[in-house]
């Protein structure tokens, strides 16, 4: 098997940010950031945010799944089982409070449809939702800046080493493709059909994180789930594509991935999803090591394509 994946040449698009993007970034968070103001010299309102603590009880046990502490609650948002918001309208912070209400026929716990129920509640915290401006103080409380200016900067600073990682992607994944083109590949249906599986497995999460189903998703954009996979098959071949030339060159090369980077790869992850790698070992079956390995081997791989390839910079 003869290829080439040395000497190719490439050009990495280098996007220099500019003050009106920062900007535009800027009133974005500013927007999408609410200012909760701590209310503590009256009684609970509809409207308002509370901080609380509840225990449900029904017939007197208390039940699985009815018990949270500092659970944020917008009353009236109608959240929560109908009648439980209501009658914590009026309550004073730190106030014990019982909640009465009754579960839903059509519940989606059977044990508790259609049942009486008592929820124990002690409210914490009452905020009212607010709006910042794009301020010093606005700075200080979600940047961790002194001053506006200087959250500029850092979001500057930031958006800047986004951009470039994403141009260096960008170049190595254009790079790999290169070397895949002459590589002399074919796949059976089976590995096809797989692989556009992984795609649209790929696609549904991304929906799902949406709060959209596949089937909705068809409905939305006219299209059905026969058509999606044929779309899909173009880009599955070409990961088929990159997989196998990945896996060649770490044969040729003798790129393997080293106990140290898996656990290097492994802490990444965790810090990824807000969890310690301790936190993370429960998931931590075969398919999970190897996807680990694949990624630390792929890496390794593509950076040193990278590093043997003629690369023209530009700005834009």
């Amino acid at each position: 098997m003869s290829f080439t994946y040395k000497g190719l040449s490439g050009t990495l698009e280098k996007h220099i940010v500019t003050d009106t993007e920062v900007e535009h970034q800027l009133q974005r968070l500013v927007q999408q950031t609410p200012r909760f103001a701590e209310i503590k010299d009256r009684p609970a309102q509809l409207g308002d945010e509370v901080i609380l603590d509840y225990a449900g009880f029904c017939d007197g046990e208390q039940f699985a799944g009815g018990t949270a502490e500092d659970q944020s609650l917008t009353l009236g948002s109608g959240m929560f089982i109908p009648g439980f918001e209501e009658q914590l309208v009026g309550k004073a912070i730190d106030e014990k409070v019982i909640v009465e209400v009754t579960f839903p026929e059509q519940y989606h716990s059977e044990a508790l449809a259609g049942k009486a129920a008592q929820f124990h509640c002690t409210i914490h915290q009452i905020r009212v939702k607010g709006v910042y401006e794009a301020d010093d103080t606005f700075a200080k409380e979600v940047g961790g800046c002194d001053t506006i200016d200087q959250m500029r900067a850092r979001l500057k600073e930031g958006m800047q080493a986004y951009a470039d990682q994403q141009g260096e992607m960008e170049l190595q994944d254009s790079l790999l493709r290169q070397a895949a083109e002459t590589l002399e590949l074919t796949f059976s249906e089976e590995e096809i059909s797989a692989a556009v599986d992984r795609q649209m497995d790929t696609m549904k999460a991304q929906l799902a994180q949406q709060g959209l189903s596949l089937e909705m998703y068809c409905s939305f954009m006219d299209t059905t789930e026969e058509a999606l996979r044929a779309d899909a098959r173009a880009a599955a071949m070409a990961q088929l594509r990159s997989e196998a030339v990945v896996l060649e060159i770490a044969r040729l090369e003798g790129i393997e991935a080293t106990k140290e980077e898996i656990g290097e790869a492994i802490a990444v992850i965790a810090h990824q999803n807000d969890m310690t790698v301790e936190q993370l070992k429960p998931y931590y079956d075969a398919q999970f090591e190897a996807a680990v390995i694949r990624s630390v081997v792929t890496t390794k791989v593509m950076a040193l394509i990278r590093e043997n390839a003629t690369v023209t910079v530009t700005e834009k």
